[in-house]
C-alpha cells in the first residue's frame, strides 16, 4: 500500500527547510499555525514569523507590504478564509500589485469532513484564478507539494496553493519531473482521459485500475497546476477521445471549467465533471462524504463510462 501524508503536513516541512536556504522567507499566520503546519517553521525561526491572530484581512494585507519591501511570504490560513473572507484584500493590494506572496491554504474542500459547510470550500480554485496574474496549484501528494512550494518561492509573483486536511497516497518519487504550469502523464490510454488535481489523482488513478481489469485502457493526468493551465497535454488528451475532470471543489469555475475553455476553443470533444455539483457540503467522515457527494473512483469510472 502507497504511503500517504496530507499535503498540508508536506507543506510543514519544506518550510522548515526552505527557511534554512532562504533567509529572505517570512511565514505568516492566522491563529491556525498547528493546523496549518507552520507551528514548525515558527518554533525554527521565530523571528521570520508572525501570527496575525483571526484576521485574514490583515493577514494578507501586512503580507503583501512584507512582499513589496523585498520579502517572500507565504501566508497560511484556511482555504475558506482565505480564498473567501481575504478576496478583495487578495485581489486588490497582492494581485494588482503583483506582490511576491505565496497564499498557502489549507483544509480544502469536502475532506475538511467534520469541520462542516462553513469551512468546506469548493469555490476557492474557481476565485483565484479569475485574478490576473495569480498562480494557481494544487498538489495531489507530499512530493509534489514539496516540489511546487519550492519552485512557487522561487517565482517572483502571487501564487494560491491548496493543501489538504486529509493524508493521501504518495505517488511522485524525490526528484520526480515536476514542473509548474505543465500536467503531469501519471498513466496512458486509448479511450478516455481523465484529467485530474489534488486528492482526486489518487482517485482517477483507482477507477483506471479498475477500468483496465474490464479491458478499457484510460490515461490519467495530474493536472497540479490550474493556472496557467497546460494546453498542449489537454489537447493531447483529446486527440485520444473523451476527457472526465475530477477535482474536489465545485464543477462550477474549477478544474472543469477551466479544461473545458481550452477544449471548446482548440480541439471540441466530450467532456463530463467529476466534482461538488453546485451544493454546500456537511459534517461527517471525509470518506462517506466523497461518497455522498459523487467524488470517488466509483463516479470516475461511471463518468467514462458515460462518454466512451
Amino acid at each position: 500500500m502507497a504511503e500517504k501524508m496530507a499535503t498540508r503536513q508536506a507543506y510543514g516541512k519544506a518550510l522548515v527547510e526552505i527557511g534554512k536556504e532562504n533567509p529572505n522567507l517570512i511565514v505568516m499566520d492566522a491563529d491556525l499555525s498547528k493546523s496549518t503546519m507552520t507551528a514548525d517553521f515558527a518554533k525554527a525561526y521565530p523571528e521570520r514569523f508572525f501570527n496575525m491572530g483571526i484576521a485574514e484581512q490583515d493577514l494578507y494585507a501586512a503580507a503583501c507590504g512584507l512582499a513589496l519591501s523585498g520579502k517572500v511570504v507565504c501566508a497560511s490560513t484556511f482555504a475558506m478564509f482565505a480564498a473567501g473572507r481575504a478576496f478583495e484584500v487578495i485581489r486588490n493590494s497582492i494581485g494588482y500589485t503583483g506582490a511576491n506572496v505565496k497564499i498557502c491554504a489549507t483544509h480544502a474542500g469536502i475532506t475538511v469532513g467534520e469541520d462542516g459547510a462553513s469551512h468546506q470550500t469548493f469555490e476557492d480554485l474557481a476565485l483565484m484564478r479569475t485574478i490576473p496574474g495569480m498562480t494557481v496549484i494544487n498538489p495531489c501528494d507530499g512530493v509534489s507539494a514539496e516540489e511546487l512550494l519550492r519552485q512557487a518561492i522561487s517565482y517572483d509573483g502571487p501564487c494560491y496553493i491548496r493543501l489538504g486536511r486529509a493524508a493521501v497516497p504518495v505517488f511522485y518519487q524525490q526528484g520526480a519531473d515536476i514542473k509548474l504550469g505543465r500536467g503531469n502523464w501519471l498513466r496512458r490510454g486509448d479511450k478516455a482521459t481523465v484529467v485530474a488535481t489534488g486528492i482526486m489523482v489518487s482517485e482517477a488513478m483507482e477507477a483506471a485500475e479498475r477500468l483496465a481489469a474490464e479491458g478499457i485502457e484510460i490515461g490519467v493526468i495530474d493536472m497540479h497546476t490550474i493556472k496557467p493551465i497546460d494546453e498542449e497535454i489537454l489537447v493531447e488528451a483529446a486527440e485520444t477521445g473523451p476527457v472526465v475532470t475530477a477535482e474536489e471543489h465545485s464543477v462550477i469555475g474549477g478544474l472543469g471549467g477551466a479544461v473545458a475553455e481550452v477544449l471548446s476553443r482548440k480541439h471540441p470533444v466530450k467532456i463530463a465533471m467529476v466534482g461538488q455539483q453546485d451544493t454546500f457540503g456537511e459534517s461527517g467522515k471525509p470518506d462517506e462524504l466523497k461518497k455522498k457527494y459523487h467524488m470517488t473512483a466509483d463516479d470516475i469510472e461511471a463518468a467514462v463510462k458515460s462518454l466512451i
